[in-house]
């Protein structure tokens, strides 16, 4: 079947599913496969479930095959509808990547959006090969402008991501430690980041860019550049602890975010709405309402405690930027839980040493170290304690709780510390 007939039965569907436990009625099951799970073995089901036609790529034992699509490969038949979609919609795509603040950087820009355009954004983290397509195809024809994050773990994905997608916008958030297994180390990084660059100067793109960041500056020389942090008259941090303020024009802003890093995020975003003509008011009254969400970058005020809860992951230049933050904070007492930074590769077991030399230059009451790398390097100590694994640490928490601190709890996903905020 071709991709136009394909797509005829798109426009006629209620969209995409890819799990039988949550079919949409009228929808086209798409029958993926991944190390643990092959959706073909699912199609009948979805059918029977109410899904409108089964795009597989293995035969399917059912005596009406009218509702199944045979294609060669269902993740490349999917990629391409949403290209195809993409092409058909023509509207405009500002992409999203780079290191540390991506999903910030793009709900930030989306409430920006919101108040003056029909916006669609990266649901969740479908920011990978096949959430990617799975976004595209969420969007419709009233859809003004979209806000796509890109994710990648290794070289030329970025890339593949941008031939789907075809943005006409892009900004790199920074070049920073992470996936450094998959990347290669930070040159990697950086040339796998470059990639969105590289594709926007192809199709005569415009670039996001901090004039700040020089490494940024380089990388993206040659494209069409849309410059930021150059009109300080219009945007400029005031303060930053714990919430940061700032002022928009004439208009002083107290944001419920916390952690100076953030204002890239936040001026990378107001770059963004200034460029398609938002006005300094509904950028403020964006940001006053925005709340952070999903453990990043948020102030928690409990009995005992205040905390800085930036959970959702880590990699050693964020780590690094939230010490840094949290050292300026004022408080009488500071502690940190810090969990592992993971897929670090070769280098995990030097990062989270520096890690630990960081902490010691800052001269925190306590820090609770938590995670097999930080583990590697225990040592005896009354202000730093380690733990194999969140349960230990669990344990010591309930045994001799933490009052009246100031606290930042920061670790990679994995990790999941946000599982300490009963616990405080």
């Amino acid at each position: 079947m071709d991709i136009e007939q394909l797509y005829f039965f798109f426009r006629q569907s209620k969209g995409i599913s890819t799990d039988t436990r949550n079919i949409k009625k009228g929808s086209i099951f798409f029958a993926l496969k991944g190390d643990h799970f092959n959706g073909n073995l699912f199609a009948k089901d979805a059918l029977q479930k109410g899904a409108f036609k089964a795009v597989v790529d293995e035969p399917i034992n059912i005596a009406d095959q009218s509702n199944i699509i045979q294609v060669d490969k269902v993740l490349k038949t999917l990629q391409d509808l949403a290209q195809f979609h993409r092409r058909k919609l023509k509207t405009p795509i500002i992409a999203i990547a780079g290191s540390n603040g991506k999903t910030t950087t793009k709900k930030l820009s989306q409430a920006f959006f919101e108040t003056t355009f029909k916006t669609f954004a990266t649901p969740g983290n479908l920011n990978n090969h096949i959430g990617v397509p799975l976004s595209l195809l969420q969007m419709d024809d009233a859809t003004e402008i979209a806000l796509l994050e890109l994710g990648a773990n290794h070289q030329n994905e970025t890339t593949a991501l941008c031939e789907i997608c075809e943005p006409d916008f892009g900004y790199v958030t920074n070049f920073g430690k992470d996936h450094l297994e998959g990347f290669g180390g930070v040159e990697g990084v950086i040339k796998a980041n470059t990639e969105l660059y590289d594709y926007l100067k192809k199709v005569e793109g415009k670039i996001f860019v901090d004039t700040k960041d020089k490494i940024q500056k380089q990388q993206a020389k040659g494209g069409d550049l849309i410059l930021f942090n150059q009109n300080e008259d219009l945007i400029q941090l005031e303060s930053a602890d714990p919430y940061l303020k700032l002022r928009i024009g004439s208009e002083l802003v107290t944001s419920q975010l916390v952690g100076d890093y953030n204002f890239q995020n936040i001026a990378a975003a107001f770059s963004m709405a200034y460029y398609f003509g938002i006005s300094l008011d509904l950028i403020a009254e964006a940001l006053k309402d925005f709340t952070p969400e999903e453990n990043r970058s948020q102030f928690v005020q409990k009995e005992n405690n205040q905390i800085v809860l930036d959970a959702y992951n880590a990699n050693p230049s964020s780590m690094e930027l939230a010490i840094q933050n949290f050292s300026r904070m004022e408080a009488g007492k500071k502690s940190v839980i810090l969990g592992d930074m993971l897929e670090l590769g070769e280098s995990s077991f030097n990062e989270h040493l520096a890690t630990i030399h960081l902490l010691k230059d800052h001269h925190f009451d306590q820090a609770f170290l938590v995670g097999h790398a930080f583990y590697e390097h225990q040592f005896k100590s009354d202000k730093f304690h380690f733990f194999k694994n969140f349960e230990e640490l669990e344990k010591n928490l309930l045994e001799q709780p933490i009052k009246n601190n100031l606290i930042l709890i920061k670790g990679s996903r994995g990790i999941a510390l946000e599982r300490c905020l009963d616990l405080l």
